[in-house]
């Protein structure tokens, strides 16, 4: 990986024939560091949002200690990276196979499920290793999320109380309940809220919760998209978890993704054609424009040129270049009226989700990684850090095991 300040010189020197990507470890050690510094708890980095080596080696370097993992190809990843990072894997539903490796090879024993059928499958693959850590994901309300995440994974808070217990029974180290709010949440309550009813059903069930963990949703700024400041969010954590009947000396973690890499990455790619409103480039859907084509979302974007356009800004459309009619991003994407063939456009906030999600679909997705040192797109991480002190807990009874 290259090491440059400017992206547009840089890719008029390679001069590649696909899209370029753009990495800025800076933000994401900017990122990792704000969240270590004031979310009152465990951070774990979601790695599907970005594996990339850059990446990991920035949180690493910023401090970050935990990572969620979706699959044993990921914790196989993290565990050759970071032999002392620990290592949860949060995927509800896993293959046996799966399990087996995490545990057995990559030292795995944090994992999530949501459902009896997938305990019985982990305390089966383990060998009814009695130090698990097992985490029970609820299905909550997707309000507030640009993305929700309610249809697939997640149980019932009917049906949750006996699955604690039956949880809470089968391991003698601790009982956590997670939840996902959605990705790219815009309300700092959704939070607040999920945790009001995973704490209804946990007195409910009767048993005594050892970590608390509020999942992913924190947001990045995108264009129509702006989120309450990062640290409401962490506020609004910080009360709901004071207010939860779990062990005095309970856990609380977060599984970032989006958060701590969307301002580090974007991509430059090239005009192919122009007709009227609408730009045909080298890279799309099949490539790192994933979340603006299949989730229609706009992304900050700017024209590359030597000299900068006078031009007006104009909203224009975004073709990708396979043959598939759902390769393309409605936006709208504002840049100037005079755009053109040959021009490059630099799409920004693509660090989450951008490279992760790219294919070979068409024989297109060949993408060359650079590095520059700019911080050219808004922030959510502008504020002053302030640290904040661990909440006080009210004080459940004795654990039973």
């Amino acid at each position: 990986m290259d090491s440059v300040l400017s992206p547009l010189d840089l890719t008029a020197r390679e001069a590649p024939e696909g899209p370029v990507a753009i990495a800025r470890p800076h933000r994401v050690h900017a990122a990792a560091t704000w969240f270590r510094e004031n979310f009152p708890g465990d951070v774990f980095y979601a790695v599907k949002a970005n594996p990339s080596e850059w990446v990991l080696d920035a949180l690493w370097a910023a401090g970050i200690r935990g990572f969620d993992v979706a699959s044993d190809t990921e914790a196989a990843l993290i565990a050759r990276k970071f032999p002392d990072a620990q290592i949860a894997f949060m995927h509800p539903v896993k293959s046996r196979r799966a399990i087996a490796r995490a545990f057995h090879d990559y030292g795995v024993k944090t994992f999530a499920l949501d459902s009896e059928d997938e305990l019985e499958k982990i305390l089966a693959e383990t060998n009814g290793a009695k130090d698990l850590t097992l985490v029970v994901r609820f299905a909550v309300s997707g309000d507030g999320a640009a993305y929700p995440l309610t249809r697939k994974f997640g149980v019932t808070a009917e049906e949750a109380p006996s699955l604690l217990r039956k949880v809470r029974q089968s391991s003698e180290e601790m009982l956590g309940v997670s939840f996902h709010v959605g990705s790219q949440c815009m309300r700092t309550d959704a939070f607040r809220n999920a945790m009001d009813m995973v704490n209804r059903v946990i007195v409910n069930a009767g048993v005594v919760v050892d970590i608390v963990d509020v999942g992913g949703g924190f947001p990045a700024i995108y264009p129509g998209m702006t989120p309450p400041p990062m640290m409401d969010y962490v506020n609004a954590i910080k009360n709901g978890f004071e207010e939860m009947f779990v062990a005095q000396n309970a856990k609380l973690w977060a599984e970032p993704g989006r958060a701590l890499v969307a301002e580090a990455g974007s991509t430059v790619t090239r005009v192919e054609l122009r007709k009227g409103d609408a730009l045909y480039l080298n890279d799309g859907a099949f490539g790192t424009l994933f979340d603006a084509t299949h989730l229609n979302w706009a992304f900050p974007a700017k024209l590359l040129r030597q000299e900068p356009s006078r031009a007006k800004l104009a909203p224009f459309r975004l073709y990708g270049p396979t043959c598939d009619s759902m390769d393309a991003a409605a936006g709208p994407f504002m840049l100037p009226a005079d755009i053109q063939e040959g021009d490059l456009i630099e799409i920004g906030s693509l660090g989450a989700y951008g490279t992760a999600m790219g294919t070979r679909f068409n024989g297109f997705g060949e993408t060359v990684t650079i590095e520059s040192k700019d911080s050219p797109w808004p922030s959510m991480y502008g504020e002053v850090s302030s640290v904040v002190a661990m909440p006080k807990r009210k004080r459940a009874p004795k654990k039973q095991r």
